[in-house]
C-alpha cells in the first residue's frame, strides 16, 4: 500500500473541474474479470490472472484517459485475488492519477466509528478521490470519508432490479426509503460544499439510470448532490434515461459504463484502439443527448 497521500480539500470541485476540462460527464468503470480477457492478454499472462488483469486494466487507463475524466475502479474484482490483487489496484490507481483521472473506488463500505476510519485511511491511501458507500448507518457510516478529504457516493436507487423490495417502501411520512436516504444526502452535501465546488457538497448520490421517473424526483431533492449514474449501455439506459439526473448541461451528475467500454470488441487487433473508440463514443453519445435536453 502506498504511503498517505495529499488529501484534496474539496473533491466536488476536483470531479466538477475534470468533466468541465474533457466535455464529457462519463466514468469508465474498471471491473476486470479474467474469463473475459482479450485472447492475447490472457495468452502473454499464462496461468496468472492477476498479470493479466493488470495488464488488461493499464491498456483500458491509458485508452480512456484523453476521453473521460474519470474512472470507477471496482474493489471486488481487485480485492478477489487477495494481496496480489490489492497491490495491483494501487498501482492502477497511481497510473490513472498520473494521467489525470479522477478515481472512484468502487468499495461500498458501511460501517461506523474507528472501522470506518480505517477504510477511510485505506481510500487515501490508495490515492482515491471518492469513494462509494452504503447509507444504511446514516451520518456515522459517510462522514469520516469526508473527514479524510474523500469524496462519498452513497447508494440511493440503485440500478438492479431487487433494489426496489427496499428502496421503493413506503414510510409513514409519505416519503420512499430512497426519498429518506436522500433528503439525509442532501443535508450532508450541503454541510460539505466548497468554496469553487459550484455549489455542490462532498457528498454524492448514486442514482441509476435505468429508472428516470424516480432520477427526476430525487435530483429535485438532492440539488447539491453529484449523482454517479449507472445502468448506461449493457444495462439498458439510453440518452433519454439519463436526462433527469442532471441539473443543467452537463452540469450535476457523471454517467459510469464498464462492460460496453471494455468488452466493446474483444477481438480487435488493436485491443487499446478499440477500447479509446468506445469511451469516446460513451462521451459523445452522453453530451449529445445532454445537449438536446438542453
Amino acid at each position: 500500500m502506498h504511503a498517505s497521500r495529499p488529501r484534496h480539500p474539496d473533491p466536488a470541485s476536483c470531479l466538477t473541474a475534470a468533466v468541465e476540462r474533457v466535455g464529457a460527464p462519463v466514468c469508465v468503470g474498471l471491473d476486470p474479470v479474467a474469463e473475459r480477457l482479450p485472447a492475447p492478454i490472457r495468452s502473454a499472462a499464462g496461468d496468472d490472472p492477476v498479470r493479466g488483469i493488470e495488464a488488461f486494466s493499464r491498456a483500458v487507463i491509458e485508452a480512456v484517459a484523453p476521453a473521460v475524466p474519470c474512472v470507477k475502479v471496482q474493489s471486488a474484482c481487485f480485492e478477489r485475488y487477495g494481496a496480489a490483487g490489492f497491490a495491483v489496484m494501487a498501482r492502477l490507481i497511481a497510473e490513472a492519477r498520473a494521467l489525470g483521472l479522477i478515481v472512484i473506488l468502487d468499495a461500498k463500505r458501511g460501517d461506523i466509528g474507528l472501522s470506518t476510519a480505517h477504510y477511510a485511511a485505506a481510500a487515501v491511501s490508495l490515492g482515491a478521490h471518492w469513494v462509494t458507500v452504503s447509507p444504511y448507518l446514516g451520518d456515522e457510516g459517510i462522514r469520516p470519508f469526508v473527514d479524510a478529504g474523500l469524496g462519498a457516493f452513497a447508494l440511493v436507487r440503485t440500478s438492479n432490479p431487487s433494489g426496489d423490495a427496499i428502496q421503493a417502501l413506503p414510510l409513514a411520512d409519505g416519503r420512499t426509503v430512497a426519498e429518506a436516504v436522500a433528503d439525509e444526502v442532501e443535508r450532508l452535501a450541503m454541510a460539505t460544499r466548497g468554496d469553487r465546488s459550484g455549489g455542490f457538497g462532498a457528498v454524492g448520490a448514486v442514482v441509476g439510470a435505468t429508472r428516470p421517473e424516480d432520477a427526476a424526483r430525487l435530483r429535485a431533492r438532492m440539488p447539491h448532490a453529484i449523482f454517479l449514474v449507472p445502468g448506461y449501455g449493457a444495462q439498458g439506459a439510453g440518452g433519454a434515461e439519463i436526462r433527469a439526473c442532471f441539473l443543467r448541461g452537463i452540469t450535476g451528475a457523471v454517467v459510469t459504463a464498464s462492460r460496453s467500454v471494455l468488452y466493446a470488441a474483444p477481438e480487435a487487433p488493436d485491443v487499446r484502439a478499440a477500447i479509446h473508440q468506445a469511451a469516446t463514443a460513451l462521451a459523445d453519445e452522453v453530451t449529445q443527448a445532454l445537449a438536446v435536453a438542453g
